[in-house]
């Protein structure tokens, strides 16, 4: 074989190699999905949904109203009509859309349309965005299913995707921070003050009266 051969044989194979783990990337990012929910306060979803087999991330922030680049201030002052909410990438070849709203409905209090736990308020209402038709469709069986699994009215609503804000840095993965942080208990790691919080917001207990051996992430 001449050199010129060898070459073109050597060429023919990095581009096999480098199409074939671009394919690979391709194939691998085509299973990225998110979902966006609401469901009070937003350290405690991000906490319940990042312990997922398949969640790749999720991010707190603000979705739902119309105020630009808001704060949590703004956000909890009221009057965005924001949301406090979580975008949760997942990989859906190893957990489906329908598998996360399912446990996003056993998560919560789907029946309060006034706030979340000791969280009251319109930024603490819970919601589901979706983005188109099959997303909808997909959330309306999962509302329909907690419905009829409570024997009440869930009035969670679902609603049209609109931009979504990622929260501020220091709220980022809040329930696993080690900064100490001032709260009503004296200092505390931000991880103690979140457990804290959470029991004192009483979430898990009135999930777990609601949905008794359903309620998936009591404890967390």
């Amino acid at each position: 074989m001449s050199r010129m051969q060898n070459l073109k044989a050597a060429l023919l194979f990095v581009l096999i190699v480098v199409g074939g783990a671009v394919s690979a990337h391709k194939a691998h990012a085509a299973g990225n999905e998110t979902l966006i929910v609401a469901g009070g306060c937003f350290w405690c979803v991000e906490s319940d949904f990042e312990s997922i087999a398949g969640v790749k991330e999720a991010v707190s922030g603000y979705t739902g109203g119309s105020t630009k680049k808001p704060t949590y201030k703004d956000v909890t002052k009221g009057g965005t009509r924001h949301y406090e909410a979580v975008k949760i990438t997942f990989d859906s070849a190893k957990v489906s859309r329908a598998q996360l709203l399912n446990l996003f409905f056993r998560s919560v209090d789907p029946t309060d349309a006034g706030g979340q736990f000791c969280d009251r308020g319109e930024s603490y209402r819970t919601a589901i965005f979706v983005s188109n038709s099959t997303e909808k469709a997909l959330a309306e069986t999962a509302k329909k299913e907690a419905q009829t699994a409570l024997g009440v009215k869930v009035v969670t609503p679902i609603l049209q995707a609109k931009r979504f804000y990622a929260a501020e840095d220091y709220h980022q993965d809040y329930y696993k921070g080690s900064n100490i942080v001032l709260t009503r208990f004296g200092p505390k790691k931000r991880s103690e003050a979140y457990k804290r919080y959470r029991k004192a917001c009483q979430r898990d207990a009135r999930v777990q009266a609601l949905w008794g051996n359903d309620a998936p992430f009591v404890g967390h």
